[in-house]
């Protein structure tokens, strides 16, 4: 193993460990709740083993899978706690889409009031998609001004309006990932980045969003 995959190894185990120990203080729950889902796998595995006179391989079975278990426990765990800590704050949606893997390409605060209202831009591979936060009436007129914006430049692209919230028509900030993977699919892989180079012309804003410690993965 080269000394650049060792380090690269021993920071991955420095993250784990510190997202493990925010969660756990965060979350009470978490370590009571992994330890159950992986001794209940480990017990259904064992137990159907050994019906079929096969103890050593159901368990053999049921150690990986209640590893598997653990983690998948400890993963959504860890999303909702760091959504938890972001909700509610200016800019959380923006922190929720930059940590989108794959072809996204996020532009935040292409529109803004100075009442935090937000709109970010998303090319992939549904097309544009612009999602607002903030004040329900305030980010619909926001919406439909930078969507007038886009459409000059996206031609025939489809063009995407998502509010975040948790009013009837908006789409909450834990479930906004969801919502974009599961749009249909109007453009290829390689057709992402020109169309975001085009847009880019339109400009954004150097508004400064906070952070949020929302972990980088893959939607849920």
């Amino acid at each position: 193993m080269s000394p650049d995959a060792r380090v690269s190894r021993r920071e991955r185990l420095r993250r784990l460990r510190l997202a493990f120990s925010k969660t756990r203080e965060a979350d009470r729950r978490l370590v009571p709740l992994m330890a159950a889902v992986a001794l209940a796998a480990l017990l259904v595995c064992g137990v159907i083993g050994a019906l079929l006179g096969q103890l050593v391989a159901g368990l053999a079975v049921g150690v990986p899978l209640a590893l598997l278990g653990g983690v998948a426990v400890f993963g959504r765990r860890t999303t909702a706690v760091a959504l938890g800590s972001i909700e509610g704050r200016p800019g959380a949606a923006a922190a929720v889409l930059q940590g989108m893997r794959g072809p996204w390409r996020v532009t935040p605060a292409v529109a803004f009031t100075r009442k935090q209202d937000f709109v970010h831009r998303v090319v992939g591979r549904p097309g544009v998609i612009l999602v607002g936060e903030g004040a329900p009436a305030r980010v619909g007129s926001l919406l439909r001004q930078e969507r007038r914006k886009v459409a000059r430049v996206a031609g025939d692209t489809p063009v995407h309006e998502v509010s975040v919230g948790d009013r009837e028509g908006q789409v909450p900030l834990g479930r906004l990932q969801v919502h974009l993977a599961r749009l249909p699919r109007a453009l290829k892989a390689r057709g992402i980045g020109a169309l975001d180079t085009r847009l880019s012309a339109l400009g954004g804003s150097d508004v400064p969003l906070p952070k949020g410690p929302l972990p980088r993965g893959r939607p849920r």
